[in-house]
């Protein structure tokens, strides 16, 4: 019998059928709804000669589903994104093949929507200025989806190319938000901090954010590159997707650990401050430490899946 041809889902075919709000109502309903991230397989990492494969795979109930991505540093110099990925959606029984998606385009819905449902619960109340530390396609979609959570004050942009930076800002400013480049000491007024950023090391100086904010990091999935600071992690609640995952791939957690300025026992699952097991403590910043799970892009493909 010939192998079951999946319907292939492009870019803006993803975008049409769901939005931010929905994706993040997606992972949020499924983090509620009783799923473990823990339970997830971890992430497989093949080194390459022009760089890494990586494989993602997860399964829920009623689908299986894995992404395929290739990491070639060398790309942007090529015309070529870092990053390229597909994404295949199967059904759960059978394992038959349902939709082909592009995987850039799914990480791009998923990554933010994962934290602003963080943010959801995080994020200090009211109006929240925003600092987003990167110029590309996450930091751009994080603003979408934080702005799906919270009533959005200035938003300053912080980028190594002056020129993206300025073109994002634009880009935020003609949606009617108060947008403009920034710098990093403006991390001291914000409520929501972003940083999704290839760096290896801090963007900021942790001392100047202020007690009840919010830092976001979702640049790195690495245990030697990190881009937040010891000074911050050390007095923060730390939230993470999956306490295991963490220990095995955030730098920005395993760095602070190794020297000791923060117990792996401390750190929080993203899930128990969704369902009220672990409460936030408002007294303290709040860090939300992502790497990207296999089960955030097979709930949003699902979701995809069922808003066809």
């Amino acid at each position: 019998m010939a192998t079951a041809v999946p319907t292939w889902i492009s870019a803006d075919e993803i975008f049409r059928r769901l939005d931010f709000a929905g994706a993040v109502h997606a992972i949020d309903a499924a983090l509620r709804d009783g799923f473990d991230p823990a339970h997830d397989p971890a992430r497989q990492i093949v080194d390459v000669t022009a760089g890494q494969l990586l494989l993602m795979p997860s399964q829920t109930r009623d689908f299986v589903g894995t992404k395929l991505l290739s990491v070639s540093p060398d790309n942007p110099a090529r015309g070529r994104e870092r990053i390229q990925a597909l994404y295949v959606l199967m059904d759960a029984e059978t394992l038959t093949p349902i939709l082909l998606l592009d995987g850039t385009a799914l990480t791009t819905l998923r990554t933010p929507a994962v934290s602003a449902v963080a943010a959801r619960y995080l994020a200090p109340d009211g109006v929240c200025d925003v600092v987003v530390f990167g110029s590309g396609p996450q930091a751009e979609g994080h603003v979408a989806a934080l702005r799906t959570v919270r009533e959005l004050g200035r938003v300053r942009i912080v980028g190594r190319d002056a020129e993206r930076a300025e073109a994002l800002a634009a880009r935020l400013a003609g949606t009617g938000l108060d947008a403009a480049v920034g710098t990093p000491a403006d991390v001291a007024s914000a409520g929501i901090i972003v940083a999704a950023t290839t760096a290896a090391a801090p963007l900021f100086d942790g001392a100047l954010v202020s007690g009840d904010a919010l830092v976001i990091a979702v640049g790195s999935h690495e245990p030697d590159r990190r881009e937040i600071d010891t000074q911050l992690i050390s007095r923060a609640q730390v939230v993470v997707e999956d306490t295991a995952t963490a220990l095995r791939e955030a730098g920005d957690v395993i760095i602070p650990i190794g020297e000791g300025a923060m117990d792996a026992a401390s750190l929080v699952p993203l899930r128990q401050v969704v369902t009220g097991q672990v409460a936030v403590d408002r007294s303290r910043p709040r860090v939300f430490k992502s790497v990207g799970m296999s089960w955030q892009d097979l709930v949003v493909a699902a979701a995809v899946h069922r808003h066809g």
